[in-house]
């Protein structure tokens, strides 16, 4: 009776430190996941890789190449305005509790004439929005036609320099920079960039996202800092600003969508 007895008590013991040791291991992953920081990409289809397989687009590679520093969230919506993603904006600060939040909207409002006025009011109040969460932001501007006018194109290109000067935020004038008058680089639409162009939109980004990426995870261990930018500056891709990269966008073309919109009135 002795035997069978401590048999029983033997495997129960074993069994009690194999489901400790696996509650174990769990809470130490939840905990490695939630000190890192966590990135919110709230964009339109040029961040949600439109046209693309998803693991393809660069919101995809940045999580790949800072897997273990980040924890990236692309909330982008193909054919997204800043409407939209105002509306949606409150409920995603709330889930996700991002650290950083990269705002790259804006795009489909220009192409479809939308007023200046109303597109930089509906940027300043995610920008608020985010900042009153705690998230730091980063601005990633885009540019529409020249054939909407000079007036026009001036006035949205401004919205973004005005935003970044009275927001103080990181801003990167030009998404498309590197890719935009490349036509092996685009897709047939004009407005999307390719698979193969991924790649150098997210060096570019990094010019920018670096040193932001840089002091955030200071600050999450000022003990002992970490830094991305060995990482970040492997396969870098120099660009150089051309001066009408953005003229060979089709007028009335709506991003990630397939029905083009007449333009309301320009101001």
């Amino acid at each position: 009776m002795i035997k069978p007895l401590y048999a029983l008590v033997y495997s129960l013991a074993v069994s009690l430190l194999l489901i400790s040791g696996e509650v174990a291991a769990k809470q130490t992953s939840a905990v490695t996941e939630s000190e890192k920081a966590r990135v919110l990409v709230w964009g339109d289809s040029l961040s949600a890789a439109y046209g693309i397989p998803q693991e393809k687009g660069w919101v995809s590679l940045l999580q790949e190449r800072f897997k273990d520093e980040l924890e990236v969230v692309n909330a982008s919506i193909s054919g997204e305005t800043t409407q939209g993603g105002l509306t949606r904006l409150p409920d995603a600060l709330e889930q996700h509790k991002p650290t950083l939040l990269l705002l790259e909207l804006g795009a489909n409002d220009g192409l479809r004439g939308f007023k200046t006025e109303l597109i930089e009011e509906n940027l300043q109040r995610m920008i608020e929005m985010s900042l009153a969460a705690d998230a730091k932001v980063v601005l990633l501007g885009i540019r529409i036609p020249l054939n909407y006018g000079f007036t026009y194109t001036q006035k949205f290109e401004k919205i973004y320099v005005d935003l970044a000067e009275k927001f103080q935020l990181p801003l990167l004038p030009f998404l498309l920079e590197p890719v935009a008058l490349d036509y092996d680089l685009m897709q047939a639409d004009g407005l999307h960039p390719t698979a193969d162009a991924q790649p150098k939109v997210l060096e570019h980004v990094l010019t920018l996202l670096t040193p932001e990426l840089d002091k955030l995870l200071a600050s999450k261990d000022a003990a002992a800092p970490q830094t991305i930018s060995d990482s970040a500056a492997e396969g870098a891709v120099k660009v150089k600003d051309p001066e009408d990269s953005s003229k060979n966008i089709p007028k009335n073309a709506d991003l990630g969508s397939e029905t083009t919109l007449a333009p309301a009135a320009v101001n």
